[in-house]
C-alpha cells in the first residue's frame, strides 16, 4: 500500500514573520505599515491569534508591500486526492483559456449547439451542486474551445453561443480561483469581458466586471473590487430596469459592500448591503446565471462581512436567520458553514469552539475540495487545535485537521 504523504504545513503567521524579518523590520514598524496594533501581529505570529480574517490579510500583504498569495502560500498542498487531481488540471485550463480569445481562429469542431448547451449544464451542477473541480477542471478546455469555434461558426445563433461561452468562461474563473490561482482566473475574467463586449448587452457586461470584482477580492484587493463594482452598478442603473438585470444588479451591490467593509467603509458597507437586501426582497431566490441571487445569498454574504470586518457574535446573530437549505448551490451552503464556523470561533469559548467544528464538518461534507483547500478554514481548524490540545479534547478537530493538512502545535 503507497505511503499517504502529508503536505508541508507553514502557517500563515510564519510566512508573515519571514516576509517582516526579509525587510528587516520591526513588528511595530510593519504593524504600523499595515494599519493595525503590533500586539495583534505579535499574536498572529508566534500563532496565538487564527490568520484567518481576509480584511486583516490584505491589511498586512499591503504594508508588508506582498501580495496575499505570498502570505497564504496558495495553490495549498492538500492532503485531499480530488483536489490534488482538480490543481492538476490547471495546465489544460490555462491553455484553453489562452486560445479562446475571440480573435484567434478555433483549433477544434464544435458539437451542435444544444449539445454544448448540455455539456455547460454538466459543468455547472458539478460546481454549484457537488463542488468538483476535478471534475470541472477535466471537462472545461474541450468545452471551451468548442464554444469558441461554435461562436465563429453559428452564424445567425453567434449570440447564443457568445451567451453560452460566457458562463463557461466564468465557470473556468470560478475553477483557477477555487484551485489557488488567482492570475489565472484574472485571465478568464479578460476573457468574459471580451464576449460581454461583442454580445452587446449591459447586463452581460455587468456580468463581466462582477467576474472581475470576484477576482480581485479573492486576490485581497478590495479598492479596486469597490472601483469595479460601483462602475458596474452605475452603468447597469443608466439602462432599463429588466427582470434579468435585477439580480445583477443585486450580486453586484452585495460585493460593493463585501468590498467596502474590506476598505474599512463602514457607512458605505451597510449603505450597499440595504441596497441589496431591497433588491432581494424585490427578486425572490433567483438562479439566473448561476448567481444564485436573493435573500438567502444576501444574508450570507452579510454573515461573511460580519466575519472579518466586524463583530464576530454579530455574524453568529445573522446566521441563525439564516436557512442554507432555502438556496439551491451546495457550494454557498458550504461557505455558510465555513464563516459561521469561522465566527463562533472568534468567540474563543469552549461551548462555541465545538459548535465551529461542527459548522467546519458540515462545509467539508458539502464542498470537500473546496473546504480542504480553503486557507481561512485552515486558519480557523488550526486554532481551534490550539486551544483543543490545551483542553485534551477534539478528535472529530483532529480528523479534520488532518484533511486539511494542519499539524499539531510545534514545540
Amino acid at each position: 500500500m503507497p505511503k499517504r504523504l502529508t503536505p508541508v504545513d507553514l502557517a500563515i503567521g510564519e510566512r508573515i514573520r519571514a516576509r517582516r524579518q526579509l525587510r528587516g523590520w520591526s513588528v511595530r514598524f510593519a504593524a504600523d505599515r499595515a494599519g493595525i496594533s503590533h500586539s495583534t501581529l505579535s499574536r498572529i505570529e508566534r500563532g496565538l491569534a487564527s490568520a484567518d480574517n481576509r480584511f486583516v490579510l490584505a491589511d498586512i500583504a499591503a504594508g508588508l508591500e506582498c501580495s496575499v498569495v505570498e502570505l497564504t502560500g496558495q495553490p495549498i498542498t492538500s492532503a485531499d486526492a480530488n483536489a490534488v487531481a482538480a490543481q492538476t488540471k490547471l495546465p489544460a485550463v490555462r491553455a484553453a483559456l489562452v486560445e479562446v480569445d475571440l480573435s484567434y481562429e478555433p483549433t477544434c469542431p464544435p458539437r451542435p449547439l444544444p449539445d454544448l448547451e448540455a455539456e455547460l449544464q454538466l459543468l455547472q451542477d458539478l460546481r454549484f451542486t457537488n463542488s468538483d473541480f476535478a471534475g470541472l477542471g477535466n471537462r472545461l478546455p474541450r468545452l471551451l474551445r468548442e464554444l469558441h469555434a461554435a461562436v465563429a461558426a453559428e452564424g445567425l445563433h453567434r449570440e447564443a453561443a457568445l451567451r453560452l461561452f460566457i458562463e463557461a468562461v466564468f465557470l473556468a474563473r470560478d475553477y483557477t480561483a477555487g484551485v489557488g490561482h488567482p492570475g489565472d482566473a484574472w485571465i478568464a475574467a479578460d476573457r468574459c469581458h471580451q464576449i460581454a463586449e461583442a454580445i452587446d448587452d449591459p447586463v452581460m457586461l455587468a456580468f463581466a466586471e462582477w467576474t472581475r470584482a470576484l477576482v480581485c477580492t479573492g486576490s485581497g484587493m478590495y479598492l479596486p473590487a469597490l472601483t469595479i463594482a460601483t462602475r458596474a452598478v452605475n452603468d447597469l442603473q443608466s439602462h432599463p430596469p429588466s427582470a434579468s438585470g435585477d439580480p445583477m444588479l443585486g450580486i453586484l451591490q452585495l460585493i460593493a459592500a463585501f468590498s467596502a467593509r474590506g476598505v474599512r467603509r463602514a457607512d458605505d458597507a451597510a449603505s450597499w448591503a440595504a441596497e441589496a437586501t431591497a433588491t432581494a426582497a424585490r427578486t425572490g431566490e433567483t438562479t439566473d446565471y448561476r448567481l444564485f441571487f436573493g435573500p438567502t445569498n444576501a444574508r450570507i454574504w452579510q454573515v461573511s462581512m460580519e466575519v472579518d470586518g466586524g463583530d464576530p457574535g454579530k455574524a453568529v446573530e445573522l446566521a441563525r436567520g439564516v436557512d442554507p437549505l432555502a438556496i439551491s448551490a451546495r457550494n454557498r451552503r458550504a461557505t455558510y458553514y465555513e464563516d459561521t464556523g469561522r465566527a463562533l470561533a472568534r468567540l474563543g469559548r469552549p461551548d462555541a469552539d465545538a459548535s465551529a467544528v461542527r459548522m467546519l464538518l458540515t462545509a467539508e461534507r458539502l464542498a470537500p475540495q473546496s473546504i480542504r483547500t480553503s486557507v481561512a478554514a485552515r486558519e480557523t481548524a488550526r486554532g481551534l487545535l490550539e486551544r483543543a490540545n490545551r483542553r485534551t479534547r477534539g478528535s472529530e478537530l483532529r480528523g479534520l485537521c488532518e484533511r486539511l493538512g494542519v499539524a499539531g502545535q510545534k514545540g
